[in-house]
């Protein structure tokens, strides 16, 4: 029996390498979207970064400053005095309009409450209503000379109602954006609550827990991603308070100045006071903070929820 030996090793033949082929097809997919961020988000973020690097002088025109508008944004007693008001927004109306959703979802979802769907869509109503009518809306009712407030005041004979002063306007705005978005997040949190396995309420049920029992052990638990998704977009849109203080500043003009919040601060400057790089400087400090707060928070979120 012959065998046939193995040709040496500088003998054999070497096997080609496959090349995987790249299909470029899902660029096609990709492209429409790609443009139109790139031209929404990335255009202006690029030129905004761009403005807040120079500065308008009388003497040499639009020149490069390099981080001094920083600088100075951060010496700016208007820039903190708008900060410090939306911060403690944040701190404040947030949580109480977060609460009243969670609550609002919880009763909803609840079998005992009658008429749900009903409940549902009058609470998320106020959301359909255009946020410059709300406030119109909310602004009459405010009016302590023409409004419900004035009506109220006539009636008990004294000032009892007086929205539009220093010490109750930010109470006043934080019951508007209230009354506009607890229906958004309850949605939110009631679309999580249906997510939830019905073995797990029939576990609950065989273990003897009551309905408190079972809201504290099963349902705030799964609704902990949506409470941090709807903590985050609350987040954002206190650091963006401007429609409300904004339309309302007619109706008080000695109460919100320009600076009121960092957004109409950057908007006057930008449009009144013809300071566009300086009003590029405050948008962009005012994103990076709102950013690095945002990630924050749902870098904790998800550590609770690995947990």
């Amino acid at each position: 029996m012959t065998t046939t030996a193995a040709p040496p090793p500088a003998l054999r033949t070497p096997r080609r390498k496959r090349r995987t082929r790249i299909d470029d097809r899902g660029w096609l997919f990709v492209a429409p979207f790609a443009i139109v961020f790139a031209l929404v988000f990335l255009a202006p973020l690029v030129y905004s970064i761009y403005l807040s690097l120079f500065r308008e002088q009388l003497i040499g025109g639009n020149a490069f400053v390099g981080f001094d508008n920083y600088i100075a944004a951060f010496g700016d007693e208007k820039f903190w005095d708008g900060l410090i008001r939306v911060s403690i927004f944040l701190v404040v109306q947030v949580p109480i309009m977060l609460i009243l959703a969670l609550g609002a979802a919880l009763a909803i979802d609840s079998a005992r409450l009658h008429a749900s769907s009903f409940y549902r869509i009058v609470i998320f109503l106020p959301y359909a209503v255009p946020a410059v009518v709300a406030v119109l809306m909310w602004g009459y009712i405010y009016g302590d000379q023409f409004g419900l407030a004035g009506n109220i005041n006539q009636l008990f004979g004294s000032e009892v109602l007086q929205p539009f002063v220093p010490q109750w306007m930010l109470l006043s705005i934080g019951n508007i954006v209230t009354w506009q978005f607890v229906g958004y997040n309850m949605l939110i949190f009631y679309s999580s609550l249906k997510t939830i396995p019905g073995e797990l309420y029939e576990a609950a049920s065989i273990d003897g827990a009551g309905a408190w029992r079972t809201i504290f052990s099963i349902k705030i638990p799964a609704v902990r991603g949506a409470v941090v998704i709807a903590t985050i977009f609350s987040i954002i849109g206190s650091f963006q308070l401007f429609n409300e203080p904004n339309i309302l500043k007619p109706l008080a003009p000695n109460t919100i100045s320009t600076f009121f919040t960092p957004n109409m601060y950057a908007y006057n400057l930008s449009f009144a006071g013809q300071q566009y790089n300086y009003a590029a400087t405050i948008a962009i400090i005012m994103g990076l903070i709102t950013a690095i707060i945002a990630y924050v928070v749902q870098l904790r979120g998800s550590r609770q929820e690995a947990r």
